[in-house]
């Protein structure tokens, strides 16, 4: 998979965190978004020739550990941006696993940095990647 199917993928994976979220699924927004920055990270790790095994890069901790030492500690990407895919994966754990549901306005911050997130591996991260025709 290539940076630009992964960009795809996560913008893919962001509408349907717009949708659940629509719907009142909290629980379901939070995972799609948290795999939505998820699958940025992976092209924007992709994209700027990182040494990174693709094993390493799959995993959640793997990958988390990857982008914050080869995006974020060379500056590449802003240390918010990275807190917040921790902060993202965090949330998903509690709407995968906790019986407890995710409030709305956790979930609405957590679609909102998404899309942030998003966005800015494109431009940021991805800037050779094109549009799909």
């Amino acid at each position: 998979m290539n940076a630009d199917d992964l960009m795809g993928k996560a913008e893919r994976a962001l509408a349907s965190a717009r949708l659940l979220l629509d719907a009142g699924d909290t629980d379901g927004a939070c995972n799609r978004a948290y795999y939505a920055m998820f699958d940025a990270a992976r092209a924007a790790l992709l994209a700027s020739a990182t040494p990174v095994e693709a094993e390493v890069a799959r995993t959640h901790n793997g990958l988390i550990a990857a982008f914050s030492l080869h995006l974020v500690k060379t500056g590449r990407v802003s240390i918010d941006l990275g807190r917040a895919l921790n902060r993202a994966e965090e949330i998903r754990l509690i709407a995968d696993y906790q019986g407890t549901q995710v409030s709305r306005p956790h979930a609405d911050t957590l679609v909102e940095q998404a899309v942030r997130f998003v966005q800015a591996m494109r431009e940021a991260c991805v800037p050779e990647s094109s549009p799909p025709e």
